[in-house]
């Protein structure tokens, strides 16, 4: 859930710290006190578009940051953090963004620098916002599928992956046969180009890790001075009248004469002697080795010409010796597959038919899924369509099998278009009055009918998004009486499994909530700021008696509004 949110010289807000809770959280005032600047705020936060327009007049930047806390061990925030590489202790993340007044966008997660799009993939499995705006985007045709698919999700999930596993396999094997069969003229040019680059990767007789080898020796060649004089050093300072072995060798003379007498030095003096003989053993290395140093000056150029050679090779075919052996191994096959072109083209046209039968049952498989999951989502959104007053409201799920002339592809004798998705268009179809046809559901219903329609759908699909908090912007316009209050109890209902956060101008929505937070607009010092505050039971009787009358606060108001309140507390308790 969404803990924290902080936000600094954010348009008309100077500074501002709010405390989430968990359960559904109001956020109320009047027009223009800054309600939506919040939800502006959490948008920009979790990878919206930004623009200097929000930053504070005469501040150098806006920053905003937010204290995400969950609990699930299996979210999929665990997951994008393994993905991007940022640690998530605890299970607390923290999303920064500072928007600067030249323009700039500084993302972080975790304190990490992230770019806006890394940002946004954390964002979109933390909160979910939906405003009036984004009811049209949840009537958008493209998303049905996918939502259909997540209602699914515990059967659909695997079978969609094996799909996907023979679908890009599929595309693979059509791109290498739609390059093997290009004009003659072409493949000829492509077959000189890459019998030379073969050729010349052949005859420089690559070795595997030749080059880091070659470095190694180089470096020694290089330094032959270095390591003679260092080493000569070394030995100098142990061999020698006076020198190190020969002040060791008195030392231990010296343990041995005492452990004749001391019993305690006995084991001091057996480890002196094994480290005086383990050093003088590195002496007479030290002096085979000197002995058998030389520096050779061919070798060494011997060695830069073929290094030379390599680094040649290297701008061409590879950044090491490994990838360009690789390379000359792959152009070898290709270059069999050119002059073998009809046999490998049918090979190929084999392997697509092949693998197009698994793609096709596959899909199968995914549609089948699907207009089993249908009959069930039509079921449940017919049931929350009913508690929200839309009871002579028919909603289905149309799924049609995509056809192409153009395919290679057939399903039932007719030829199929696959996507991502399979071969399946699914469309989400209403009809809000009585004889009326099913249409899709932005062609058809009203404002008010397009919140509910959308409260029903959030309702369903909340609790298989996995996001942690649910975002409401003033989807409650346009409806009013029995009906506001059955919104009120459907957005209470999602707060079950999701922290809810709610901007509305609905009194019964505002009494419902676990927790009201009114906004306000000050202007001090001749500069206008937002402040939030926490309402207590008896100030929330007096926010939604105002909420009430819209004008002039009166007892009659207060007392409806606690009334309100009771009524909300007997739902919840109920519930």
């Amino acid at each position: 859930m969404l803990t924290e949110l902080s936000i600094k010289d954010f348009a008309i807000i100077d500074e501002l710290t709010i405390t989430f809770n968990e359960g559904l959280t109001v956020l109320t005032g009047e027009t223009g006190a800054g309600k939506s600047i919040i939800i502006d705020a959490l948008e920009l936060l979790t990878g919206g578009r930004g623009s200097v327009e929000f930053v504070r007049y005469g501040a150098d930047k806006a920053a905003l940051e937010g204290l995400f806390i969950i609990d699930n061990k299996n979210h999929s925030i665990f997951s994008k953090g393994e993905e991007f590489g940022i640690e998530i202790d605890d299970g607390m993340i923290v999303l920064q963004r500072t928007i600067t007044s030249g323009g700039k966008s500084i993302c972080r997660v975790n304190g990490k620098l992230v770019t806006l799009a890394i940002l946004k993939e954390f964002g979109k499995v933390l909160i979910d916002i939906h405003s009036q705006h984004e009811t049209q985007s949840l009537m958008d045709v493209e998303r049905h599928i996918e939502l259909l698919d997540l209602y699914n999700i515990k059967e659909i999930e695997h079978v969609k992956a094996d799909f996907l596993k023979y679908y890009h396999k599929l595309n693979a094997i059509r791109k290498r046969y739609r390059k093997l069969s290009e004009d003659e003229q072409e493949m000829a040019q492509r077959l000189d180009l890459l019998e030379f680059q073969l050729n010349e990767l052949q005859e420089a007789n690559l070795i595997p890790n030749e080059d880091v080898q070659l470095m190694e020796e180089r470096e020694k060649l290089v330094n032959f001075e270095k390591i003679f004089h260092g080493l000569q050093d070394a030995y100098d300072a142990l061999y020698g009248e006076q020198k190190g072995l020969d002040w060791l060798s008195l030392a231990l003379n010296g343990l041995e004469t005492a452990s004749e007498y001391d019993e305690q030095l006995k084991e001091r003096k057996e480890a002196f002697s094994n480290h005086y003989y383990l050093i003088e053993e590195q002496m007479f290395e030290l002096r085979n080795y000197l002995d058998n140093l030389e520096f050779d000056s061919e070798r060494l150029n011997l060695i830069e010409a073929r290094l030379n050679e390599i680094n040649r090779l290297k701008k061409k075919y590879g950044s090491t010796v490994e990838e360009m052996m690789e390379y000359s191994s792959h152009i070898e096959e290709e270059i069999d597959q050119i002059k073998n072109r009809d046999t490998h083209l049918q090979k190929l046209k084999n392997e697509i038919e092949d693998i197009g039968k698994d793609v096709l049952l596959e899909a199968k498989h995914l549609h089948d899924l699907r207009k089993k999951a249908a009959l069930s989502l039509i079921d449940d959104i017919h049931e929350e369509l009913n508690s929200l007053y839309l009871e002579k409201a028919a909603f289905d799920v149309s799924i049609e099998i995509n056809k192409s002339s153009k395919s290679d592809l057939e399903f039932d004798g007719k030829q199929v278009q696959l996507s991502s998705n399979g071969f399946d268009t699914v469309k989400f179809l209403i009809s809000t009055n009585p004889g009326e046809p099913l249409k899709e559901m932005n062609k058809v219903a009203s404002g008010g009918e397009l919140s509910r329609i959308m409260l029903a759908l959030k309702k369903i699909f909340a609790k298989h998004q996995g996001v942690t908090s649910v975002i409401f912007d003033e989807v409650d316009t346009g409806v009013s009486g029995r009906v506001a209050q059955a919104i009120a109890e459907k957005i209470y209902g999602i707060s079950f499994g999701s922290q809810v956060l709610c901007i509305t101008h609905l009194p019964q929505v505002a009494s419902i909530a676990d927790t009201h937070l009114l906004i306000e607009k000050q202007v001090s010092n001749k500069r206008t700021k937002t402040t939030v505050q926490p309402l207590s039971k008896e100030d929330r009787a007096v926010e939604l008696g105002r909420m009430i009358t819209g004008t002039e606060l009166t007892e009659t108001s207060k007392e409806h509004a606690r009334e309100l309140i009771k009524l909300a507390d007997k739902i919840k308790n109920n519930k």
